[in-house]
């Protein structure tokens, strides 16, 4: 089974639209743990929009499943937050200052030396490293080569196109994810999965570890509830 980790930046998104501290993001998280949620995402952005910076030290101390920070390693505050709080993964992602959502992977090939340098810097404390990464055989190749434990395939393509034709959508998802394990990188995936995608993908790439869902997760739960929501996904998995 795949392990499920919620992103709770849209619960820090929904907090810092009316000030103060409701709903509660540490308690918020400690409780999808509790509800069955194997390891907690965030992915704090320069301007704070949504995740803070204090909200990660905050998080550091309570959650007691996976701790998984997403984030540009370019930026020195984030490379700074990550080694002050040693989750257990960070995911580098290649976004821009202002950008509103990810969008692409990394080009492993063109960044090869800077990811290596950096991979190192979060290897040498301890932390697990993923790197986001497009289904393409060519950047899992030159993702092996940057020292990454694991890659997280970018799954925007694959929600986007699953109801035309589910079977072309999983294609070039497939063929990534059989070149990570013969190269024994663990796998990721993530964005815009969801309750009608999720288990096709899951059935389908192989040695898939772990599956980080924000948005359409806080969605559902907003009809469901996340006590509800959480254990659907769980099922999706299986």
């Amino acid at each position: 089974m795949a392990k499920l980790s919620v992103n709770i930046n849209k619960i820090a998104t929904l907090r810092n639209a009316r000030g103060g501290n409701n709903p509660d993001l540490v308690k918020f998280a400690m409780d999808c743990e509790k509800f069955g949620a194997q390891g907690i995402t965030i992915h704090p952005r320069p301007d704070e929009r949504h995740i803070r910076y204090s909200d990660v030290y905050d998080l550091k101390k309570v959650i007691t499943t996976e701790f998984n920070i997403e984030g540009n390693p370019k930026e020195e505050k984030f490379v700074e937050l990550v080694l002050n709080n040693r989750p257990t993964q960070v995911t580098l992602v290649p976004d821009a200052e202002n950008q509103l959502t990810s969008n692409h992977g990394w080009d492993t090939i063109k960044h090869q030396d800077y990811l290596k340098e950096i991979i190192a810097t979060f290897k040498s404390k301890g932390i697990r490293v993923s790197i986001f990464v497009d289904p393409s055989i060519e950047m899992v190749e030159a993702a092996k080569t940057t020292g990454t434990d694991r890659i997280e395939l970018y799954t925007e393509s694959f929600a986007q196109h699953f109801h035309q034709d589910k079977e072309k959508a999983i294609a070039p998802y497939i063929k990534a994810a059989q070149k990570a394990a013969e190269l024994g990188l663990g796998l990721n995936a993530g964005h815009d999965l969801d309750l009608q995608n999720l288990a096709y993908f899951k059935q389908n790439a192989p040695n898939l570890v772990e599956v980080s869902i924000g948005h359409a997760l806080i969605c559902d739960a907003l009809y469901y509830g996340i006590e509800n929501t959480i254990q659907m996904y769980l099922r999706k998995l299986l």
